[in-house]
């Protein structure tokens, strides 16, 4: 997370809390250093940011200060609410570290709603014992068009070796797929991340056919047209 974003983190954090906070803390769900805490939070006392406290101690947000509200409707926050609890679905640890601080936000400027829960079954998380694919890395590598080397297995239980190029990523109740070129099969094949045994991401980059590569995929799956179908990953 760069800087300035971190910042407003840290004022959202200290806002939500009901009391002091440890840069400790702070900086476990930051995840940066505490040092890096420390020097963010005189920077936010030097722009004359109410933040009273000291190392070791806690820090807190002195009461009245604030920032513009959000200005959404009962539904609006009901359906933010609804959808970023479902990130939890996703299987998407970085996603859903995301969604934890946006709810905290929103929270800071509405009343909680204990009433309103989503189960949170839905595709597998990032799994240690499986590589420890992290979808935030497909996420950049989609970002960046950078080229993505995996050690795949199907259904079957049959391992291969492929470069890909990632053009996309799509979100199933029980599963998360990767679309991409890949160029063992010469085609556009979908991969399901809890089949990812090792990924690592390439120096090479596709970044000058990424667009048209983006676009094809759109075409053939027919996304955007409302003719879209499901697609399944490769079976092998």
């Amino acid at each position: 997370m760069q800087r300035i974003p971190r910042m407003f983190e840290i004022i959202q954090l200290l806002r939500a809390a009901d009391g002091p906070v440890l840069a400790d803390d702070l900086s476990r769900q930051l995840e940066v250093s505490t040092r890096t805490v420390y020097r963010d939070i005189s920077a936010l006392q030097a722009m004359r940011i109410p933040i009273e406290g000291a190392a070791g101690i806690g820090y807190v947000m002195r009461r009245g200060y604030d920032l513009p509200p959000l200005n959404f409707d009962q539904d609006e926050v009901e359906a933010l609410r609804v959808g970023l609890m479902m990130l939890a679905r996703t299987g998407d640890s970085a996603l859903q570290k995301a969604a934890a601080r946006i709810t905290a936000k929103i929270d800071a400027l509405h009343d909680e709603e204990s009433w309103l829960q989503v189960a949170p079954w839905g595709a597998p998380f990032d799994d240690p014992e499986m590589g420890c694919v992290s979808k935030a890395d497909i996420r950049e590598a989609i970002r960046s068009a950078r080229k993505l080397r995996l050690t795949y297995r199907d259904e079957a239980g049959v391992e291969t070796k492929r470069v890909i190029r990632p053009v996309g990523m799509i979100y199933h109740v029980e599963c998360v797929l990767i679309a991409a070129w890949c160029e063992l099969r010469g085609a556009f094949r979908h991969f399901r991340t809890e089949r990812i045994w090792a990924c690592d991401m390439l120096e090479d980059s596709f970044s000058d056919q990424a667009a048209a590569l983006h676009a094809l995929w759109l075409e053939q799956e027919g996304y955007g047209s409302g003719t879209s179908s499901t697609p399944e990953p490769p079976q092998g």
